[in-house]
């Protein structure tokens, strides 16, 4: 038999609440619930559910970097900025508070705090003595299955995405917010984006279908109240009785060897472009082309911290590192201004404090020194990538 379209896939479904399935696996009985991420009723449901199932253990549509920000409150006073910046994780993190951001900005206007199905179910499981069994993949795992396996262009397009649907979130009119109520908004956000991004869809909802299918079914306790995204309910129900390779799922692919290759072989490429300069067509010819790589390389990269309100000296390290930097590729412009604002501009507790209030707003974002920096990073690098595809035509004029 082949496999089964998960929206055709028929479990035993409860009578009086909706979007809810009562599964067996293995001698254990698990009450499957779907909610909206953002909506008041999913949230009482599940305190509910929890309140008069009275199961063995609850498992949440978590990871645990997620349940630690849900109930540790001051976790972002002991980020270390600049160990993110080394470590090359500043658009992981970017990444990770621009989707908090915009589930803080559909909270807002739908009146609940984002996530607070979650709280309620992690609230409502220590009230009846449950386990709280964690099932989601880790967020970092995620991100970085889906940024390595994306190419540029795809990236692009997600980035283009991201913003206008932010935008649109100004012209939700009422009939718009009544509905999100009804719905797992965030899910609904990646199917929309999953049509014009395979790719994507598959790493942020049909992989962790499978993952939470298999966390779900293999977690203690003979009673099981399993809260999830109603996004993820069809593929659940679809692999509950399917083989699912867990390791493989937890594995971030390896850089490619193209890509690998390419940041070695582009700057050994342009260099010898002006030492081939600087033979053929003579000492000014080669001065030419260096000036042309510095003066592209240099005025993009200030360009993009100065997007960002840098700081004027954190600007002038972009300008100076990025004609180096854009040579050599074990180090990038971002990282030497992003780490000349993080000096400059030290982040105080108090911003760590405000950071989850920050993310709320456009304005919180500029204004927070966290975010500031990650800022800086990424339009600095984004700047310097751009000085070098405008330098390389304009260093080869020089042939002709």
């Amino acid at each position: 038999m082949g496999p089964e379209d998960p929206r055709t896939y028929k479990t035993e479904s409860m009578t009086d609440m909706s979007n809810t399935y009562r599964l067996h696996y293995e001698g254990k009985e698990v009450v499957l619930l779907g909610t909206a991420h953002i909506s008041l009723e999913s949230a009482e449901l599940v305190e509910r559910v929890i309140r008069e199932e009275r199961p063995d253990t609850v498992s949440v549509e978590l990871c645990y970097s997620r349940y630690r920000s849900m109930t540790k409150k001051k976790q972002w006073e002991e980020t270390d900025i600049v160990k993110v910046i080394k470590e090359k994780k500043s658009f992981l993190l970017l990444s990770n508070l621009l989707m908090a951001h915009f589930q803080k900005r559909l909270g807002k206007k739908l009146g609940i705090q984002p996530g607070e199905e979650m709280l309620r179910a992690i609230q409502s499981a220590q009230a009846v003595n449950a386990h709280i069994h964690l099932a989601d993949r880790d967020i970092r795992t995620t991100l970085s299955r889906a940024w390595r396996l994306m190419s540029l262009w795809t990236r692009l397009k997600l980035a283009v995405q991201l913003i206008v649907s932010m935008g649109d979130m100004d012209k939700l009119e009422q009939a718009d917010i009544e509905r999100m109520k009804q719905t797992d908004v965030l899910e609904t956000l990646l199917s929309e984006i999953g049509e014009t991004l395979p790719e994507l869809r598959h790493i942020l909802i049909d992989e962790r279908d499978q993952y939470l299918a298999q966390k779900i079914r293999t977690a203690p306790g003979q009673s099981i109240v399993a809260v999830v995204g109603a996004g993820h309910i069809p593929g659940i129900r679809y692999w509950w009785q399917r083989p699912v390779d867990v390791e493989s799922l937890e594995q971030v692919p390896p850089k490619g060897r193209a890509g690998a290759l390419l940041k070695w072989v582009i700057p050994s490429a342009i260099l010898a472009m002006i030492i081939v300069g600087f033979f053929v067509s003579g000492p000014a010819a080669g001065t030419r082309m260096i000036k042309w790589w510095v003066l592209a390389n240099a005025v993009f990269a200030g360009i993009g911290a100065s997007m960002v309100l840098a700081h004027p000296l954190t600007i002038l390290s972009a300008i100076v590192a990025s004609p180096v930097t854009s040579l050599n590729p074990m180090i990038a412009a971002g990282w030497v201004s992003g780490l000349a604002e993080a000096f400059l501009r030290k982040p105080k507790v108090r911003d760590f404090e405000r950071l989850p209030e920050d993310i709320s707003s456009l304005k919180g974002f500029w204004r927070n020194k966290i975010t500031r920096i990650l800022l800086v990073v990424v339009f600095t690098n984004l700047g310097s990538s751009l000085g070098a595809v405008v330098a390389i035509p304009l260093m080869a004029r020089v042939f002709s």
